[in-house]
């Protein structure tokens, strides 16, 4: 679950099979009653018409984790990203970053650094297009050590600058999901 759509989603499936729940987060929920092997399938059949599905495998439950983590971070905070994403997903998880990160590879094919690049980008997209901030600004938000880093970074993914970026007439931004 990446957004808050996915969580009411997720509530109302449950509501419809009548089981209770403590907590629904992104990437997990907490029911208070055992679940018959019925209703997990009912829920995973809501689920999957809504566009979900229900994990079961933990280590998929965990790369998922890791992915809504980053996300969260990068296009739902509003405070200027100045974290260590490793310690901070060490911690988070509580599990060591290499480990997460050999996982993440493994499942992926990618690295949660090609990951974190890819929404940070995005997220610039988004900014840039919004045209509340410089590129400097965006750049200090982001966490870039400079502007000049943050445009380097920008081209290598884009095969754009971000000035040419920001002179497109359709700005073409890509869905989290497909990242």
């Amino acid at each position: 679950m990446v957004s808050n759509r996915c969580k009411i989603a997720v509530r109302d499936e449950l509501k419809k099979l009548g089981l209770h729940f403590i907590v629904v987060d992104l990437g997990e929920v907490e029911i208070m009653e055992n679940i018959t092997h019925e209703k997990r399938e009912l829920l995973k059949i809501g689920l999957l018409a809504s566009g979900l599905e229900l994990m079961e495998d933990k280590k998929a439950i965990l790369i998922e984790k890791i992915k809504t983590i980053i996300i969260e971070m990068i296009h739902h905070s509003e405070e200027a990203i100045k974290i260590n994403f490793s310690d901070f997903l060490s911690e988070k998880l509580n599990h060591n970053y290499t480990y997460l990160a050999n996982l993440f590879s493994e499942v992926q094919g990618s690295t949660i650094e090609q990951f974190i690049i890819s929404n940070k980008i995005e997220r610039i997209k988004e900014l840039m297009i919004y045209d509340e901030l410089n590129i400097t600004e965006i750049a200090w938000k982001m966490n870039y050590s400079s502007v000049a880093h943050l445009s380097s970074q920008f081209k290598k993914v884009t095969g754009l600058s971000p000035s040419h970026f920001r002179q497109l007439k359709v700005k073409r931004r890509n869905s989290i999901e497909e990242l």
